[in-house]
């Protein structure tokens, strides 16, 4: 307990009250006593996580977790190891984090008995939407009513305050007014939207509350924690109010009751910002979290293609640290968000930034904007399933699959732990009408589905879903049997022509490597492998004489093992 007494301690510059310690004690002790499953103890070659909605699927007169862990069963754990279950609590908008009750599944999803069975079968990773709470949920309404013990559960400005320093995510208003019990109006801080009110991590009530729902989600089974839109936690006026120190604070405070009640737990921060701020929550690689996601990942490796040219992402990927063993990367390329776009900045002018943005709208993708201080916006977020971000809209499906597998067998073989989206498992396409009927631009790729109607999709002879889905689960399967990809093994960049991507995976103990040699360009490309030795494409199963060169046609990949 001392670390997080000390933690507890500099946040609230030893102002905490004794009895909310004690308290806070108290839930931590108990909390340990009722853990009752063990984790995993590190990661390894074979995790591989699916990002996925809990009513992604669903069937008639069924909760729609018990039509996902069938599903499940049937189509995905051959392939997957974890679930990112999104947020499946009663909400009121954002497709899930507008979250009204921590403490309660959707009823529409089923119970946390349908959380328990699908726990049966996979492991899980749960959302801690830990900034912000519904407009419409119980502790605002309290909140609202001035009900004793709520007064400074939210946090309320006068409206003249200048907070032009403040990072604006969104272009939506940072207050929103609400009227009180008592008639007067309070203008109430509201990061990213009218209907996600910010918690006050200032009141150590808010604090005792919402360990108390890390707490439970730990009890319920969860192995990953994701802590959502973490970087905004803390406020101070005058201050940017991102990235504070307070907020790694808080970070290493949940970190540090994670180790101690559920040993093994990983902690996710969701950052989507520029490189260096995103890793800063590694904190010393043992104190904050163990994971932070990839963000310049999807936006570059998506640049590289557009452009046919590996300059930038090459760039990049040699300046990344390599893994410590105690920390490592979430990758991905598609998520239920957009592709951001900030984490490019430093990394790409911005006029190639605009460009990509430009060319990829053009092409029917969709784009979100941000407040910028000097009351200018920018784009912030392409919205656009990462099969049709890759690809314009005259392509045939031959094409379409090629760049498609391309880029997942990139993602694949980069140092961390690979997480694919649903929609890209199941090779969806933009969901125009579902933008319509939402309202909001991320709904471009969140569509669900009637299980029935899916499963026959997945059938139907040379579909170009059929094609995905069985080509991009035999590239995951064919990873995790690869030691080489064990997310804490180094990775070299080969220097190669623009054209190429060419990295080398090597297993510590030396007995393995993997040479994964990209082509991004439409066009043939060559690349000269070290002599005098024969290597294995452990995709293709071919078997290519060092000498004699490595060709490859467009947008194709090689694994390659001596």
């Amino acid at each position: 307990m001392d670390i997080i007494n000390n933690l507890i301690d500099k946040i609230y510059e030893y102002a905490f009250p004794p009895s909310c310690l004690q308290r806070l004690h108290t839930l931590i002790d108990d909390a340990r006593q009722h853990i009752p499953h063990p984790r995993k103890a590190h990661w390894d070659e074979k995790d591989v996580v699916l990002i996925a909605y809990a009513d992604q699927f669903h069937a008639e007169n069924a909760p729609t977790l018990t039509t996902f862990t069938r599903f499940w069963q049937q189509h995905l754990a051959s392939s997957f190891s974890l679930v990112h279950l999104l947020p499946f609590f009663p909400y009121s908008s954002d497709d899930g984090f507008s979250v009204m009750d921590y403490h309660q599944v959707n009823p529409p999803c089923g119970s946390w008995q349908e959380i328990a069975d699908l726990r049966q079968h996979t492991r899980l990773m749960f959302d801690f939407v830990c900034n912000h709470m519904s407009a419409h949920s119980a502790w605002f309404r309290h909140y609202l009513a001035q009900d004793p013990g709520w007064d400074d559960f939210f946090i309320s400005m006068p409206p003249a305050t200048d907070l032009s320093a403040v990072t604006r995510p969104r272009t939506s208003p940072l207050l929103t007014p609400f009227e009180m019990a008592d008639g007067e109006t309070r203008f109430i801080w509201s990061t990213f939207s009218a209907d996600q009110i910010d918690l006050n991590f200032a009141n150590p009530e808010v604090l005792i509350a919402m360990v108390n729902v890390l707490l439970d989600y730990l009890q319920k089974g969860a192995d990953y924690v994701r802590l959502d839109a973490v970087g905004y936690l803390w406020k101070t006026p005058g201050t940017s109010c991102i990235h504070l120190e307070k907020t790694h604070q808080l970070v290493k405070l949940f970190r540090a009751i994670a180790d101690e009640v559920a040993p093994g737990t990983v902690v996710l921060t969701e950052t989507n910002v520029p490189h260096q701020d995103n890793i800063s929550y590694f904190g010393n690689g043992r104190d904050e979290a163990q994971m932070v996601y990839q963000f310049s990942l999807p936006p570059l490796v998506l640049h590289a293609i557009h452009n046919g040219s590996s300059r930038a992402l090459r760039q990049w990927a040699s300046s990344l640290d390599g893994g410590s063993g105690t920390t490592t990367f979430f990758n991905f390329l598609a998520s239920h968000d957009g592709i951001g776009l900030n984490p490019l900045r430093g990394i790409l002018p911005e006029t190639e930034i605009v460009s990509l943005v430009r060319d990829l709208a053009m092409e029917g993708a969709l784009v979100s904007y941000k407040n910028n201080p000097d009351g200018t916006t920018s784009p912030y977020e392409i919205n656009v399933t990462y099969m049709d971000a890759l690809n314009q809209k005259d392509d045939d499906d031959d094409t379409r699959l090629r760049r498609f597998l391309l880029a997942h067998a990139l993602l694949l073989a980069f140092p961390g732990v690979p997480a694919i989206y649903v929609q890209s498992i199941l090779g969806s396409r933009n969901d125009i009408e579902g933008v319509k009927a939402a309202g909001h631009n991320r709904a471009i790729n969140r569509q669900k589905y009637a299980v029935g109607e899916i499963e026959q999709a997945l059938t139907r002879k040379d579909s170009l879903r059929q094609r995905v889905y069985f080509a991009l689960s035999q590239l995951i399967q064919l990873r995790t049997r690869q030691p080489a990809f064990h997310p804490d093994n180094p990775m070299s960049i080969i220097d190669s022509d623009n054209s190429l991507l060419v990295l080398k995976r090597q297993a510590r103990d030396e007995q393995e490597s993997l040479w994964c040699v990209f082509n991004l360009s439409g066009k043939a490309a060559s690349f000269t492998l070290p002599e005098g030795r024969w290597y294995r494409d452990i995709v293709s199963g071919d078997r290519i004489d060092g000498a004699q060169g490595l060709r490859l046609e467009a947008w194709a990949f090689h694994w390659l093992k001596i």
